[in-house]
């Protein structure tokens, strides 16, 4: 079992403002001096299969792959059963799946600092490339895993096939959808957050983990073991590599920089502490590079992936930055705390980064990989306006330079891949969302969760009453499922992959809607 979390504080009278001014203060003391140590060389013994968490890929690039692994022969124990001393790891890389024609090879150091976790950058591959890894460790070996490299910069591919995901409750239900996704031919696998939840199982678990919410770093360590036990995801993982960023979930339930969704439940010092043990998990348990390692309570995760000259991925963090929720959150009229042009949801150096890399015309498709629906969708019927404050809507300076810079820098064909609503959505995105008329600047597709709400609908209560009053939204759907894209230099095709239940396990998979995209053309058409 896990170490037991620490209660939270007492309530007291604080607020959000100077939670942030005194959070940002112990973002410069000794709480957040890197959470990290020299490791020993050395060699410790593992008693057990230390695979049990699976192996993973990502982050690629033209040349080189992160490979990774977390050696745990009993995962949810406290250090996953592990020595508490540095283990070498051997791992191996091949371009045949039988791993005879050996490419690369060496050995990497899992450091009990890291929870045993190891990230290899393999370089020196060839581009545009298929090849399959594994690890060992003593007499164990690793399963063996599929990974590729990306085309070359100026290289226009004639293809590219990538899948995308979010929100992923353990305990809600059963992860059917990576089943039918690691049976697709993929070239990558976009994860836009919510990788894990941070709370207790509730009163709907299907499959309960049985611990309450997470706090400490050895709770987070725990959660993630739990999550990656699963055989689907293991699968999905193990047939591509993956391009992750994260959400609130990975942390806590509608964070904003250093304030808390509640901040008179806590203490700046303890929410400090806590996202510096949620940010040391989340490297540990992803495909990330080097360059990503958290330093105390910062993880730098915002990044450019290209496949070639055919697609770049602008790959966006909209939690560790942003200003605190305007209006107390919640669903709320557009006022002057939405407009106010201080407000930032990427922060000033996040935003003039993506704003430099759409400019760029370079690529056939920019696409945006981020968390939260950039379409306003206004939830409230009649003739009132009702926004999530939480989505770019509650941000809505930020959402309309965004747009203007599409469209005055003529950003090439931009598409948002969006996640966190729990809901399939087909989106077009017009500078003016009061009715001028004024054409779309780029496209957004909204997935569903793996999991998270339970079975979903086809066709939710509120359907009709959401469509009429977005017009620019195309589709709206909630069964769970993920999105498979489909692109050429000249066409982009989104399927929404869907099943009809995780509740239990077994659900079939259907296409329920598919759409397209012509260059030079951002709307949405019927496929």
């Amino acid at each position: 079992m896990t170490t037991p979390h620490r209660p939270l504080s007492a309530p007291f009278s604080f607020t959000r403002r100077r939670f942030l001014a005194t959070g940002a203060s112990l973002a410069t003391t000794t709480l957040c001096a890197p959470y990290l140590r020299a490791a020993s060389v050395g060699r410790g013994a593992v008693s057990g299969y230390p695979f049990t968490l699976g192996i993973a890929s990502g982050d690629p690039a033209p040349d080189s792959v992160v490979l990774w692994t977390r050696l745990a022969p009993r995962p949810l124990e406290p250090g996953g059963g592990m020595p508490p001393e540095p283990v070498e790891v051997t791992w191996e890389i091949a371009d045949d799946e039988r791993m005879t024609r050996h490419v690369h090879g060496g050995t990497a150091l899992a450091d009990p600092e890291w929870a045993h976790a190891v990230h290899v950058e393999v370089g020196g591959l060839q581009p545009d490339r298929w090849y399959w890894y594994r690890f060992r460790v003593g007499g164990e070996a690793s399963p063996v895993g599929r990974t590729r490299t990306l085309p070359a910069v100026g290289v226009m591919p004639e293809r590219l096939r990538f899948a995308f995901a979010s929100c992923q409750k353990y305990e809600i239900g059963y992860y059917t959808a990576y089943e039918h996704m690691a049976r697709e031919s993929l070239d990558l696998i976009v994860h836009l957050g919510d990788y894990i939840y941070e709370k207790g199982d509730g009163g709907k678990a299907v499959r309960p983990h049985g611990t309450p919410e997470i706090i400490t770093l050895d709770d987070y360590r725990r959660r993630y073991a739990v999550y990656k036990t699963d055989p689907a995801l293991q699968a999905a993982h193990a047939m591509a590599p993956w391009i992750v960023t994260w959400d609130d979930h990975e942390l806590s339930n509608n964070y904003a920089d250093l304030v808390p969704e509640h901040p008179e439940r806590t203490t700046p010092e303890a929410f400090l502490r806590r996202r510096i043990a949620a940010y040391h998990a989340y490297y540990e348990h992803m495909p990330l590079r080097a360059a990503a390692r958290p330093r105390g309570p910062a993880l730098p995760l915002h990044r450019e992936l290209a496949f070639g000259g055919l697609a770049r991925f602008h790959v966006l963090d909209t939690r560790q930055y942003r200003s605190d929720q305007a209006n107390g959150d919640g669903a709320k009229p557009v006022n002057d705390a939405v407009l106010d042009p201080s407000r930032t949801l990427l922060g000033r150096a996040q935003r003039e980064w993506l704003f430099r890399g759409l400019a760029d015309p370079s690529p056939a498709w920019n696409v945006m990989a981020q968390q939260i629906p950039v379409a306003r969708i206004d939830v409230k019927p009649g003739p009132e306006m009702a926004v999530s404050m939480d989505k770019w809507s509650g941000y809505e300076a930020e959402r309309r330079a965004l747009l203007r810079h599409l469209r005055d820098a003529r950003v090439r064909n931009p598409v948002v891949l969006t996640g966190d609503v729990h809901a399939n959505w087909a989106n077009e995105l017009a500078l003016d969302f009061e009715g001028s008329g004024e054409r779309s600047v780029g496209v957004e597709f909204v997935g569903t969760s793996i999991t998270s709400d339970g079975d979903g609908a086809d066709r939710p209560a509120n359907h009709d009453t959401l469509l009429a009053e977005n017009p620019w939204v195309k589709f709206h759907n909630t069964q769970r499922g993920y999105v498979r894209c489909d692109v050429t230099p000249e066409l982009w095709r989104t399927d929404y992959q869907v099943v009809p239940y995780v509740s239990r396990p077994g659900a079939p998979l259907t296409t329920r809607a598919s759409f397209v995209v012509e260059s030079g053309q951002p709307h949405l058409q019927p496929a």
